[in-house]
């Protein structure tokens, strides 16, 4: 298991340091020629990708809880698709590989609260975010724990657009020894606005772009001593595969 759980980290990082160098300088711009119906593609994927990932089981850290660590997330894009080609100048890579600093800590009465930063290597593209999730079944010996969670996205660095994501799901985990499966599903909300302030002269800016998608994902965290390792799949119109490793307290 051990020795599963560090070539998988190695994979994971081994992919963004290739996602760094396909990546290069690939700027997020929004052409003149762009069209509603292409921003409203580009906005629905873009915030998929870069939607909150929980990376945790739904059972509560506890009051004195805390993990703190490393995480990359590769959310696999259209990247054939005009939407994406023309506003990168050219194809970017199938997946758009966001390496991130996260941080949970748990508080009285179920509660754990989170924080996240990344920024996709190469690119303007970058990421702020945080969650409150309240376990209202903390689970047991026999009985699993079950959660609901709010989040909030926000999207930085990229000059033509202003994005912002927002979360909310229910999960389910049940811990056995060092493993804890999870697993659970939500809704994702992004809204977009265009910001590039073009003149009377050029096509108008673009109006906001409003998405609402299902997502669903699973995990598996596990623990060792004080480090703590975890492993996700999401699953929507752009799916995303992600690996944390942290220091848990």
């Amino acid at each position: 298991m051990k020795l599963s759980m560090a070539a998988l980290l190695i994979a994971i990082f081994i992919s963004a340091s290739y996602s760094s160098r396909a990546y290069a300088n690939y700027d997020l711009l929004l052409p003149s020629t762009m069209t509603q119906s292409q921003f409203d593609d580009l906005s629905q994927q873009l915030g998929l990708a870069i939607s909150y990932t929980p990376l945790a089981p739904a059972a509560p850290l506890g009051l004195l809880g805390l993990d703190i660590g490393v995480e990359v997330t590769a959310a696999n894009i259209d990247e054939t698709k005009d939407f994406w080609k023309n506003s990168t100048g050219d194809t970017p890579p199938s997946y758009l590989v966001i390496p991130k600093v996260h941080m949970q800590k748990g508080l009285p009465l179920g509660i754990d609260v989170g924080v996240v930063y990344g920024k996709a290597p190469g690119t303007d593209i970058g990421l702020v975010g945080g969650e409150i999730k309240w376990a209202f079944f903390k689970g047991g010996i026999a009985s699993p724990a079950v959660a609901i969670r709010g989040d909030y996205t926000q999207l930085f660095g990229v000059d033509d657009i202003s994005m912002k994501v927002y979360g909310a799901d229910i999960s389910i985990s049940k811990g056995f020894g060092f493993i804890t499966p999870y697993a659970g599903v939500g809704e994702v909300w992004s809204s977009s606005e265009d910001k590039r302030n073009l003149s009377a002269s050029l096509t108008a800016n673009l109006k906001n772009a409003d998405s609402t998608d299902t997502k669903s994902f699973v995990g598996l965290k596990m623990s060792f001593f004080i480090v703590s390792f975890v492993a996700e799949a999401d699953f929507s119109r752009v799916p995303s595969y992600s690996g944390r490793l942290n220091l848990s307290f």
